[in-house]
Parts: C-alpha cells; sequence; structure tokens
C-alpha cells in the first residue's frame, strides 16, 4: 500500500473526500518527521513506536575495488512493533 492508497482508504472508511484523506495522511506524516528530528519517539499504542537512533562509524569496504572506507557516524530511524500489531502478525 502506498501512501495515496492510504489515504483514499481512510477517506472511504471515514466518509470524507479523498483529498481530505490524503491532507491527513500527509499532515501526519509531516508531524512525525518533525518529532524525529527532534530526537523524540513517535508511539502510536498498540501498532508500534518510530524512534531515532544513532549508528556507531565504521570501517567498510567498497564492493568494487575491496578498498577500505571509512563509514560515518549517523542517525537512522527505527521502529519496533507493538503487541497490537505483533498480535496481527
Amino acid at each position: 500500500m502506498n501512501k495515496v492508497l492510504l489515504g483514499e482508504k481512510l477517506a472511504d472508511k471515514m466518509g470524507l473526500k479523498k483529498k481530505v484523506g490524503l491532507d491527513i495522511v500527509e499532515a501526519m506524516l509531516d508531524l512525525m518527521k518533525e518529532t524525529l528530528s527532534k530526537g523524540e519517539k513517535v508511539q502510536l499504542i498498540p501498532f508500534g513506536t518510530f524512534e531515532i537512533r544513532k549508528r556507531r562509524g565504521r570501517v567498510g569496504r567498497n564492493p568494487r575495488t575491496g578498498q577500505q572506507v571509512q563509514i560515518k557516524e549517523r542517525r537512522v530511524v527505527a521502529f519496533k512493533t507493538g503487541k497490537g500489531l505483533k498480535a496481527v502478525l
């Protein structure tokens, strides 16, 4: 399922126009991005939790040349499933 289809299904379920459903999905994703960029968690109980984790820098290898490459430390988004989602899966 993609973002547009999610917006359409949300609109159908709530009896709204498709454009409104897509706007709701867009607004929710924007809020999640803002929250995560501040380093805060997004908890959607019982669905799951999105959070930012730091990935340490490390030495990698270029697969084409075999040469060692230094990979910088970076922040990544992690998702931990909630009990409600685990029960359905």
